[in-house]
């Protein structure tokens, strides 16, 4: 099937052009394989993106206005074309305005990541998928173009963001099954499913979804850790209704709204008294920075329950790495100092985080620091997750 997506916002030799440097792009890098090229040229991205967006942006840093196509069509042009995401609502539409909200909720995902995970589902033409997020529609199309529309489904939980998603799909010449609902749910009536893609963070692989998808079936999702850190797994439904399988590479995904979370401030913690509190001094060795990367933060997240980390940074360079538990119970402070070979550390409550943290690390390091690729991921019937390293024989282990 052949979509008709055109734009009139924009000529379309210059999109077009764009558009075919892009691909030249992510060919060399490896994103965009050559059997996705076909769809890659039949869904302009141009056609899923809206007037306003703000490229590249994934956090609130600060007054810094959009990119708008009905002003600037030029700029507009070429950051769609550019190889990032592009935010497109914040605040779950809350936010209004050209200036950067205080969370992002939509967006259209970075081409190498939209590629790299499209070529990780393996979708064969006449395949049944599911989509979970379908976002601006962009991947909705390039699924209905690579599966076929009958066999695609793609659901939103946001009904601004559907409709506008569904007109855009439509209007590409694509007629995938559209529901508005809770993607973590996902869709009874199209079981059971070939390929499963998921486009925003999980902390947990819904069980329902694993129940839908067929054995040999493929899901793949971003994965995030309750510390920080996220890859996209490929998990394989197996005949017992379990699902296992790898990681294959970093990734930074908006959170599904069902599994959101509510982080309470470091006052909460210090029961209204000032730093630090009746935290216990100690020393350490290991500098924050070199826990700061989204690597060891990944790997320090499968070692570690219910510990989230916060940066308070100052004018000159320092910060305090904060570790709070999601209980209440238990914080930690380490302060990091530009150029210092030690770190003052404060802990307090019946959790050593700072140790935790310290342990997890250690672990990681002697393991040779391996890379998302050596982790994996396995989901019971029962919904129970167990990473592990290498192979489901080596689960990863719990600190403590």
């Amino acid at each position: 099937m052949t979509g008709h997506a055109t734009t009139e916002a924009a000529p379309q030799e210059p999109a077009s052009r764009l558009s075919q440097a892009l691909a030249s792009r992510l060919i060399d890098a490896g994103a965009l394989t050559p059997d996705w090229l076909p769809a890659f040229q039949a869904v302009p991205r141009d056609a899923f993106v809206p007037d306003v967006i703000w490229p590249g942006v994934t956090r609130s840093t600060g007054a810094v206005e959009a990119v708008d196509r009905r002003t600037d069509p030029e700029a507009w042009l070429e950051a769609v074309y550019s190889d990032v995401s592009l935010t497109t609502q914040w605040d779950d539409g809350a936010h209004t305005g050209n200036g950067r909200g205080r969370n992002p909720t939509c967006s259209n995902s970075q081409p190498s990541m939209v590629f790299s995970m499209l070529a990780a589902l393996d979708v064969r033409p006449g395949a049944a998928v599911l989509e979970v997020g379908t976002g601006t529609g962009w991947n909705a199309a390039l699924l209905c173009e690579r599966a076929g529309s009958p066999g695609v489904v793609t659901i939103e939980f946001a009904p601004e963001n559907a409709a506008s998603a569904h007109a855009r799909i439509r209007a590409a010449g694509y007629a995938p099954v559209t529901v508005v609902g809770d993607g973590s749910l996902g869709w009874k009536p199209g079981a059971p499913y070939d390929q499963v893609l998921i486009t925003a963070s999980l902390a947990e692989i819904p069980a329902g979804i694993v129940r839908q998808t067929g054995p040999g079936g493929i899901i793949v999702s971003p994965y995030a850790t309750g510390y920080g850190g996220e890859g996209v797994v490929r998990l394989t439904v197996q005949e017992d209704g379990s699902a296992s399988g790898p990681f294959v590479g970093p990734s930074a995904f908006m959170r599904l709204r069902q599994q959101r979370t509510h982080r309470r401030h470091v006052r909460d913690y210090l029961g209204g008294r000032p730093w630090p509190a009746d935290g216990r001094r100690t020393v350490t060795a290991l500098s924050p920075e070199s826990v700061a990367d989204w690597l060891p933060m990944f790997a320090i997240g499968l070692r570690t329950v219910g510990m989230f980390p916060h940066a308070e940074r100052y004018p000159d360079g320092s910060y305090t790495l904060w570790l709070r538990d999601t209980d209440v119970t238990s914080w930690a402070s380490a302060d990091f100092v530009p150029g210092a070979d030690e770190f003052e550390v404060y802990q307090c409550g019946p959790r050593e985080l700072w140790g935790e943290l310290t342990a997890a690390y250690a672990w990681w390091d002697g393991q040779g620091r391996p890379g998302f690729e050596r982790f994996g991921l396995t989901v019971t019937p029962g919904g129970a997750h167990t990473a592990w390293l290498d192979s489901p024989e080596h689960p990863v282990p719990a600190v403590g």
